[in-house]
């Protein structure tokens, strides 16, 4: 080895070992903390109580392409972002008790979307690909084919039980997550009544915005999706170029209004911020003409965010004292990763467990069912030679077999393919921290796709524990159904708790610490 080399190498491993003691703390070196972090662990699974009550309110969290590799790299960059290392971190749905994997097949494609899977979590029966709210025996695209299988969300259920309800959203209201709470169709993409073809209209289909509005009564519509609302000749209010896509002449949002006390209609941050829950019954905000904009690049004095948007929406549904249903969708760590950009995916998956977190602070685990999941995953991987604390979006410390530097995060398929005359362009960690920057992937692509591997479910409250082990992804919207006694189980002979009768898990593990101190230290 010659003497230049000499110094670099032995300059790599001063850098390596400086990054490793830095990221390492000096306890983790000792096995005393191991062994006490495991048996704090221990004893809090230990003193864990099944929470049999019947759930007033029941909140369902979709992280909209939100795998596990995706869970992993969040928790990771929401620690790097408060300025540690990042493994050590944990995620607000991390503390949730109960985990379990939900199969994400639709009925008849191996690789699901968001509208089958949606009407198997939120209706519970699984579905076919591209369609909402309608048995398998509903054909894609064939409008007459929905006629007589419909299935019923459990939001409807909600509702019909004098619960209040919400949706909301980072994509468009009538996106497919959101949409399959309220809406019956064989495409999943017939947004207005300007996508519908002309045997939908034949047949008397209905786009999904108009079913928004008449279908089921709910009480917030909080995300983006402005132009399925308004006619071709009513110009965007923030956007002037921008003009509704409606064909039928409705303005959907003054019918939604129509015949409400108490109701009001929002498009920018300013107005939603004087919303008063209290005087409030029905919000529709509508932020953007389609999908809201990712968190890298949302204007905080014009959107609100989705922890923002979370508050508002449980501070006017908690009114209700039959309680409430409440979806939440981060619907744009998936858009993200179709485009091949993990920066932006990931900060989406970071905001949205902080809407998790404001949404533990808002509510108690006593009356609230709050589950968190994803609909299917993506073809997107985290690895490589890393060390402690490497930057989640930065690169591996060695290099490839062409001698280039590659990221630890990566995607199987899709855009970020850059192989050209058979070779890769490097990369380094000024290049792949941009926003706008797409981690490289072997298959070229127009939008990077699905993957097909098991999700996970974290849940936390009433009924909890009934999430367990691996099951289909319809068995996500019947545990919801039965700790809410909601039909089919109105009969489930569940008791609501009582609050000033009950201790808060928290203050019993708290109170049972305390006490074994005190006996330890006699």
């Amino acid at each position: 080895m010659s003497g230049t080399h000499k110094l670099i190498f032995a300059g790599l491993l001063i850098f390596i070992s400086v990054k490793w003691t830095v990221s390492v703390l000096e306890d983790e070196l000792h096995a005393e903390y191991w062994n006490n972090k495991a048996k704090q662990a221990l004893h809090t699974a230990m003193s864990a109580q099944r929470n049999s009550n019947k759930a007033k309110n029941v909140i369902l969290f979709l992280g909209d392409g939100m795998g596990i590799p995706t869970v992993t790299a969040a928790r990771i960059l929401k620690g790097q972002l408060a300025g540690r290392s990042g493994e050590e971190t944990s995620l607000v749905m991390d503390s949730f008790p109960h985990l379990a994997l939900s199969k994400t097949y639709n009925v008849d494609q191996q690789m699901p979307d968001s509208a089958g899977t949606a009407t198997a979590y939120l209706c519970g029966v699984k579905a076919n690909y591209g369609t909402l709210g309608v048995t398998a025996a509903t054909q894609r695209y064939n409008c007459s084919s929905a006629y007589g299988n419909e299935v019923k969300s459990v939001l409807h259920r909600a509702k019909l039980a004098g619960k209040s309800v919400g949706i909301v959203t980072t994509t468009r209201v009538q996106h497919a997550s959101p949409a399959a709470s309220y809406a019956h169709t064989a495409n999943r993409g017939w947004y207005s009544d300007s996508d519908l073809t002309e045997e939908a209209v034949q047949n008397g289909c209905r786009d999904i915005a108009y079913q928004l509005v008449h279908n089921t009564e709910i009480n917030v519509i909080l995300g983006g999706g402005r132009l399925y609302m308004f006619p071709k000749n009513v110009q965007d209010p923030e956007y002037p170029s921008y003009t509704g896509y409606r064909a039928d002449g409705q303005n959907l949002v003054l019918e939604w209004t129509k015949n409400k006390k108490n109701v009001a209609y929002v498009w920018n941050k300013a107005d939603f911020d004087k919303i008063n829950p209290q005087n409030t019954d029905f919000l529709m905000g509508l932020f953007e003409p389609k999908d809201c904009r990712y968190e890298l690049d949302r204007d905080p004095s014009m959107d609100p965010s989705l922890t923002e948007m979370v508050e508002k929406a449980i501070r006017i549904l908690s009114k209700n004292p039959k309680g409430y249903f409440l979806f939440v969708e981060g619907g744009r760590i998936d858009h993200a990763h179709h485009a091949g950009q993990a920066k932006r995916s990931l900060h989406e998956a970071v905001e949205f467990d902080r809407a998790i977190g404001r949404a533990a602070e808002l509510t108690s685990e006593l009356d609230t069912l709050s589950v968190v999941t994803a609909d299917h995953s993506h073809v997107f991987a985290f690895g490589g030679s890393s060390a402690r604390g490497n930057p989640v979006l930065g690169v591996s410390r060695s290099l490839a077999k062409d001698n280039k530097h590659f990221t630890t995060a990566v995607y199987g398929n899709g855009p970020g393919y850059q192989i050209a005359n058979g070779t890769r362009p490097d990369v380094n960690e000024t290049i792949s921290m941009h926003n706008d920057y797409r981690q490289q992937a072997p298959v070229p692509l127009e939008s990077e796709t699905h993957g097909i591997e098991d999700v996970a479910i974290f849940a936390k409250g009433p009924m909890s524990h009934l999430f367990d082990g691996v099951q289909e992804q319809n068995y996500i919207a019947h545990v919801m159904a039965y700790a809410a006694c909601l039909e089919p189980y109105e009969d489930c002979r569940l008791t609501q708790s009582n609050h000033v009768a009950s201790i808060h898990p928290s203050l019993l593990l708290l109170l049972m610490g305390l006490l074994l101190f005190s006996l330890y230290s006699v």
